[in-house]
Parts: structure tokens; C-alpha cells; sequence
């Protein structure tokens, strides 16, 4: 036979002692109630006394099992919605990892729109020096279109570059509401460790 876990020895102390209220005591009560009953030389009445008696720590036991296993089942549960919550949130931590390298990737498109810019403002300049060419001034228009054009390029890669700052904010924000309501669920879980553990103490 293997060695019993300390799972198994924990899971078998809380069927025996139910929620902490001293259920281990009850039940030795109740054997050795039943041993000086069956013993018992005493009149009928009394052994019925006893009898009730020990069917009422006997019903006492059994409620305080019932109740563990809710909690028990309870937890299991709980266990279930943190793993979900814990998928969730890598879930999200991926996908803000993959919007910061598309971030990333407009920001050097912005850049090299900047300077296709500045390289064009320096050509116009150059060209605007001979300004009393037809075709210069053809060119000048032309390029004073594509500016513009690459102006509200741009523009709306700033727009949309802030656009994915503010959501990944959000994001960010969400994912520590997510990390706080973690820590305060265990937090709340350990002092309620706590405050049963001199409850038992004191039994």
C-alpha cells in the first residue's frame, strides 16, 4: 500500500471534522456513548434518552459533512472561474504584445513618411529656384499634390497610432483590475484561514 498523501490526509480530516466545529470530538462522543449504551444495564427509558441523544450528535455530524462538501464543491468552482480568468488574461497579454508590434510598425512607416517628406520640401526648394520654367512649375504642382497626399497619409497614421495607444491603455488597465481582484480574492481567502484557525485552537 503507498504512503497517503498530505491531500489525502487534509481531504480525510475535513470529512471527519466538518467545517472546524469539532466534529472529531463529536463522533468520539458518540463511540463512546454507543459502547455505554450497548453495556448499559439501565432501564428502557434511559437507553431511549441515549439513544436520541446519540442520533442527534449523529444528525449533528452528518449536517456539518453536507455543509463541507458544499464548500468544498464551492471551491472547486472558484478554482474553475481562475483558471478561466488566468486564460483570459494571457489571452490579452498576447494580444497587447501584438498591437504594440503593429504600433511599433506604424511608427516606422510614420518615420519614413517624414523624411519621404522633408526630402520632398528640400527638392521643392531646389526647384522652386527656377521658377520661371513651365516645367518646373509643372513639377512644383505635382509635388505640392503628393505632399498633400502624404500629408493626410500622415495624419491618419497619427490618428490611428493614438487610437492604438488609448486601446492598449485600456487594455493595460483591465488587466490590472483583473491581477487586483486576484490578489484581493486571495487576500480575503487567507484571512478567512486565519480567523477559523483559533476556532480550532480553541476547540
Amino acid at each position: 500500500m503507498g504512503a497517503v498523501t498530505d491531500d489525502e490526509v487534509i481531504r480525510k480530516r475535513l470529512l471527519i471534522d466538518g467545517d472546524g466545529a469539532g466534529d472529531d470530538r463529536r463522533i468520539n462522543v458518540l463511540l463512546k456513548s454507543f459502547t455505554k449504551w450497548c453495556n448499559s444495564p439501565g432501564t428502557p427509558e434511559e437507553g431511549f434518552t441515549q439513544y436520541q441523544r446519540m442520533m442527534g450528535i449523529l444528525g449533528q455530524c452528518e449536517f456539518s459533512m453536507g455543509k463541507t462538501l458544499m464548500v468544498y464543491d464551492m471551491n472547486l468552482r472558484e478554482m474553475e472561474n481562475y483558471e478561466k480568468i488566468y486564460t483570459n488574461i494571457e489571452q490579452n497579454i498576447t494580444s497587447a504584445h501584438d498591437k504594440i508590434a503593429e504600433c511599433k510598425k506604424e511608427i516606422q512607416r510614420a518615420k519614413r513618411i517624414r523624411k519621404n517628406r522633408q526630402e520632398y520640401d528640400a527638392l521643392a526648394k531646389v526647384i522652386q529656384q527656377h521658377p520661371d520654367r513651365h516645367e518646373t512649375l509643372k513639377q512644383l504642382e505635382a509635388l505640392d499634390k503628393e505632399l498633400q497626399q502624404l500629408s493626410r497619409t500622415k495624419e491618419n497614421v497619427d490618428a490611428k497610432l493614438e487610437l492604438r495607444k488609448k486601446q492598449f491603455h485600456v487594455l493595460l488597465s483591465t488587466i490590472q483590475e483583473l491581477q487586483q481582484t486576484l490578489e484581493n480574492d486571495e487576500k480575503s481567502d487567507s484571512d478567512e484561514n486565519n480567523q477559523e484557525s483559533p476556532s480550532l485552537n480553541g476547540e
